[in-house]
């Protein structure tokens, strides 16, 4: 069995700044109110994910989804890897994301994701949208960067 470095997610890095939040108890869900006004189209509430290890656990469906045709099309989750296109938004790079908040209530599949395809050290943060069309997901930029996304919501 494969240990991962505690740095990693999915082969990824996790930006500086979110091992720093993580390591000092930062890294905290702001309250609903904040995220509805960051995210006015998002309905449902998340919860962030407070550890390394809980991101790796959630972060596994990316693939997952992305391996069956039916979840692919529709949560809009793809393998850069084995696409026969550029893998890009509305569409998640299952291979160069990691979940960085999830559903609080069972069954709405809904997330908050880092996006590497943008910047390795600083990428995107984009959030799933399944209002806007209920039959598909969107992924949509919540930030042009992970370290926007701190100061907005004040975590630093």
């Amino acid at each position: 069995m494969r240990v991962e470095n505690p740095l990693h997610v999915n082969g990824l890095v996790l930006p500086a700044l979110m091992t720093e939040l993580l390591n000092t108890g930062r890294w905290r869900h702001p309250g609903d109110e904040v995220l509805r006004d960051l995210m006015p189209w998002f309905e449902s509430p998340l919860d962030f994910l407070t550890s390394v290890e809980k991101m790796r656990s959630e972060s596994r469906s990316l693939t997952m989804f992305a391996d069956d045709p039916p979840s692919s099309h529709l949560f809009r989750e793809a393998r850069g890897s084995t696409a026969t296109a550029t893998v890009e938004l509305p569409w998640l790079d299952a291979e160069q994301a990691v979940l960085i908040a999830v559903n609080r209530i069972l069954g709405d599949d809904v997330a908050m994701a880092l996006d590497y395809r943008t910047d390795a050290a600083d990428p995107q943060v984009v959030a799933s949208d399944f209002w806007t069309d209920p039959q598909q997901c969107s992924w949509r930029i919540v930030t042009p960067t992970f370290s926007q996304l701190v100061e907005i919501l004040r975590l630093v």
